[in-house]
């Protein structure tokens, strides 16, 4: 039998990627804090000593964007162009109907405690850890064979390589979920060599860039649109969120070990032209939920000021979030 191989990635929060997406997210946390209706859709680039914040927003109050921006990414030349939703967008939107077509994903399986796949969680938990004593631009990589760890790369910034293969080597030792294959283990450690210039000195980062790392690793489908910058009337978010919850509910009530929720949505409809779950194998019509966008929004609570959090380290598997714990039984 031929071996199976899963790899997946991890970004910490000064990847120039994941800083834009904690900017935009960080914009509509205050957005949400004074008036919770707030519709928002901010994305940021940023690079090489400038950040730029373009989007939609239509809200009541007005948030001033630099000191945010300067909180997360430093004294940086900062420059704006927010404008009002686009009313076309908007007429589907007032009635309750979903902002954009879109099709979103949910995923649970059983191999981890956090409910998502086993390289995912380890590529994330070595990224955390490293993170811990390097709080910089980093990326960790975990490669599966067969469910051992046959390789790992971790690339940090102003980490020697040395402190560097030490510590990795201390979370392979001391982390539960860690199986690792002594024969074929491979160790890539600042395999360009020790760096210094990360973050946006050293490359240019883009709001929801990171979307397999935002959702279940590479393995897994996504539908396609990333969460960041986006208010809850945005199925691309809302709807990916109840997906998840979906997910789980159905992974826990039917003993399973998977579980795939696909939901599709048509812009200014209130309900999903598809609503399916795949339980280790076998479609069904999901039930029992309202799927319509107010109704996702009450269940899930989500006109909260949460968000900034979720750009951080991947919206799926964290304890807290009202998607990640299941109300079935």
């Amino acid at each position: 039998m031929s071996a199976i191989y899963k790899s997946a990635e991890s970004v910490s929060p000064k990847h120039p990627d994941k800083l834009c997406d904690q900017i935009s997210d960080a914009i509509l946390d205050v957005y949400l804090t004074q008036d919770p209706v707030s519709r928002v859709a901010v994305e940021t680039v940023g690079g090489h000593g400038k950040v730029f914040v373009v989007g939609e927003v239509t809200s009541q109050t007005q948030v001033d964007i630099i000191p945010i921006v300067k909180r997360l990414a430093g004294n940086l030349e900062i420059d704006s162009r927010i404008v009002a939703q686009s009313p076309e967008i908007a007429q589907g939107v007032d009635t309750g109907g979903a902002g954009d077509q879109g099709i979103m994903v949910g995923y649970a399986c059983n191999e981890t405690p956090e409910l998502l796949p086993l390289e995912v969680v380890l590529s994330r938990k070595l990224n955390q850890f490293l993170y811990d004593k390097w709080p910089y631009d980093g990326k960790t990589q975990v490669t599966l064979r067969d469910g051992q760890i046959e390789s790992v790369v971790a690339s940090f910034q102003n980490a020697s390589q040395k402190e560097l293969t030490q510590l990795t080597k201390d979370w392979l030792i001391q982390e539960p979920l860690a199986v690792i294959n002594k024969k074929a283990l491979n160790l890539h450690i600042n395999p360009a060599g020790d760096w210094h210039q990360g973050g946006f000195d050293a490359d240019t980062g883009l709001t929801g860039r990171k979307l397999v790392v935002d959702n279940y690793g590479p393995s897994i489908p996504i539908g396609g649109g990333c969460f960041s910058g986006k208010d809850p009337s945005k199925v691309d978010r809302s709807a990916a969120y109840i997906a998840r919850k979906i997910a789980i509910d159905y992974l826990k009530t039917r003993n399973a070990k998977e579980v795939f929720c696909h939901l599709a949505y048509a812009i200014g409809y209130d309900q999903p032209l598809e609503a399916t779950v795949n339980i280790d194998g076998v479609q069904e019509t999901v039930e029992g939920y309202d799927l319509s966008p107010r109704g996702i929004i009450a269940s899930l609570n989500l006109r909260r000021p949460i968000y900034e959090e979720t750009a951080r380290w991947g919206h799926f598997g964290h304890s807290g979030f009202p998607w990640e714990s299941s109300t079935k039984t």
